[in-house]
């Protein structure tokens, strides 16, 4: 069987997308670090570009660079350290409230069990003082108890604190070349696909820029929702649990996740009754209809030109198949994916195989 000139360059093209995805997919725990650090550089890079050119060269380059990655990671920091407040006030409630909510909880399931025939003995008591006694617990407790986990999980945490370690490094060293690494890699694009390349890199850049824009203003939205909406049921931290739901959500279903139970042990405590966690249900629930259905659908997913069901196919396929990182690069990637598939549609339907 003869193929075509045209054929056989199709076919080495698949064969290098085949070998790169599964480079990609066996890689994936030693190239996390750098794909979550070329991720970030796109999106820090035109900071950096706009302040160098701000200060018309008279500062280094590094000096920009430094700034905008401290800027960055300050940011990450102050989002991170929302949840302080939130655990200096619910400690003392969590070790006054507590044991009277499970013994009312023991109270009410004892008859219940007993009418479904299971016969469980619940001591109030003995419960009380199991949580008294974890509850005031000593640092030093605290800080075995840290340390015999991290012995179990050496490896796990030791992946951990090194990719916390490489990628800032890692991103320093791209930001600072990212022209000189973009323009080596364009270098290698044959001459006669260079047009077509440039082309299809252009409206990449454009999708990815929307879907940026897109999400941060669905981050926005959520974070002010979720204030308010805790806030009008009357709970005390509704500021810093709402901010950290809305800004926590660019990373999908951790950041939601996290924040509902943050809100539910919240008003659990403050307002000592289970009607706290249908309040925290309703703000909850209506939140994320609200932005599985509206918000990200519209403002990110028609951004990027997803339908809303190839945006949740989307998370779990990625998920599936590239784990944590998957689900962080999801949309961006398949818009990408979506803008190639478009070209090769156009290319199809302007070929011979499909007009005969």
């Amino acid at each position: 069987m003869q193929f075509t000139s045209t054929q056989r360059r199709a076919l080495a093209w698949f064969s290098i997308a085949v070998v790169a995805v599964l480079a990609l997919w066996l890689l994936g725990p030693v190239l996390t670090p750098f794909v979550v650090a070329a991720v970030l550089a796109y999106m820090l890079t035109p900071l950096v570009d706009r302040l160098d050119s701000l200060c018309r060269g008279r500062v280094p380059r590094a000096l920009a660079v430094t700034v905008v990655e401290l800027l960055f990671i300050v940011v990450l920091l102050a989002i991170v350290l929302l949840i302080v407040p939130i655990l200096v006030k619910e400690a003392p409630l969590m070790r006054e409230q507590l044991p009277l909510l499970l013994e009312g909880l023991t109270t009410w399931l004892k008859p219940l069990l007993a009418q479904l025939g299971i016969k469980v003995a619940l001591d109030p008591v003995s419960i009380k003082a199991f949580v008294f006694k974890y509850l005031n617990a000593n640092v030093e407790d605290a800080l075995g108890s840290l340390v015999s986990s991290v012995r179990m999980g050496g490896s796990v945490a030791m992946t951990v604190l090194g990719n916390l370690v490489l990628i800032p490094v890692a991103l320093f060293y791209l930001l600072m070349d990212w022209d000189r690494f973009t323009t080596q890699l364009v270098s290698l694009v044959p001459t006669r696909a260079r047009p077509g390349f440039d082309s299809f890199v252009a409206e990449a850049d454009e999708v990815l820029g929307q879907y940026l824009r897109g999400q941060l203003l669905v981050m926005l939205i959520m974070a002010a929702f979720y204030a308010i909406g805790l806030a009008l049921f009357g709970l005390d931290l509704a500021l810093p649990i709402g901010l950290f739901t809305g800004l926590a959500m660019f990373v999908p279903y951790l950041g939601f996740g996290v924040g509902l139970v943050l809100a539910a042990l919240a008003g659990v405590l403050q307002f000592a009754s289970i009607k706290a966690v249908v309040m925290v249900a309703v703000v909850y629930g209506v939140g994320q209809f609200v932005e599985s259905l509206f918000l990200t659908p519209r403002l990110v997913g028609e951004r990027i030109g997803l339908h809303p069901l190839a945006v949740i196919f989307a998370l779990l396929a990625f998920g599936q198949v590239f784990g944590f990182v998957g689900v962080l690069v999801a949309l961006p990637a398949s818009a990408v994916l979506l803008v190639a598939i478009r070209r090769i549609r156009d290319s199809y339907l302007a070929s011979r195989l499909y007009q005969g």
